[in-house]
């Protein structure tokens, strides 16, 4: 009887996002946007997230290099800079995450419209353009994502070790913390590169299907 309420609470739940969902699409439509330019400006958002992470993330990563040429004074000062670069760095990679999400949302929404949109025409030739169409915005779509996808999966690591720098600081601070750190940041540093080497990555594949849908 209990998982059968779990699951009826489980279904009004879609049946209650889908509404919202679907009540948003209206409201857009209303103001001129279809869901083309939602997913538009969705991947705007993740594009622009991933830049403001890639500079977070390259801060931190600065701020490790100062680390490594410390040769004295208010170790207290050190930690708390690292730490803001953390906690900005978490932050950022958060937004990321989320707004990843919200894309792969709304594409899945315009491409089952689109999908769903083919068999309304009575023209043959039109029709199949139409779905090479799709089927083109849809492996572009998919490759954009999966780039966006390794560059998310590799900041899980950088922030982990990040943290085990930032805490290892925190809770030793004094020389020999310092030493153990310089010891750890080889690694870390060729971590944060291609990080930021794939971001570039998922950046420039943003772009290119922007490019796509805005023609």
């Amino acid at each position: 009887m209990k998982s059968l309420a779990i699951k009826a609470a489980g279904a009004l739940l879609l049946i209650s996002l889908a509404g919202c969902q679907t009540a948003y699409y209206g409201a857009m439509e209303k103001i001129g946007l279809d869901k083309r330019d939602i997913l538009v400006d969705r991947v705007e958002n993740v594009r622009d997230s991933q830049k403001d992470s890639q500079e977070e993330f390259q801060d931190a990563y600065q701020r490790l290099v100062m680390l490594t040429d410390f040769e004295g004074g208010d170790l207290e000062d050190v930690y708390d800079d690292l730490n803001d670069d953390y906690e900005s760095s978490k932050s950022a990679a958060e937004r990321v995450s989320k707004r990843i999400d919200d894309v792969e949302q709304v594409a899945e929404d315009l491409f089952d419209e689109w999908e769903e949109e083919l068999d309304q025409y009575s023209n043959a030739k039109m029709r199949r353009v139409s779905e090479a169409k799709l089927n083109d915005t849809k492996r572009q779509f998919n490759q954009m994502l999966r780039s966006m996808h390794q560059a998310e999966a590799k900041m899980a690591p950088v922030l982990a070790t990040l943290n085990d720098n930032v805490l290892y600081l925190k809770h030793n601070l004094n020389a020999a913390a310092v030493s153990a750190i310089k010891g750890e940041f080889a690694n870390l540093k060729t971590d944060i590169s291609g990080l930021i080497k794939d971001m570039s990555k998922a950046i420039d594949e943003s772009n290119a299907f922007i490019a796509t849908l805005k023609k």
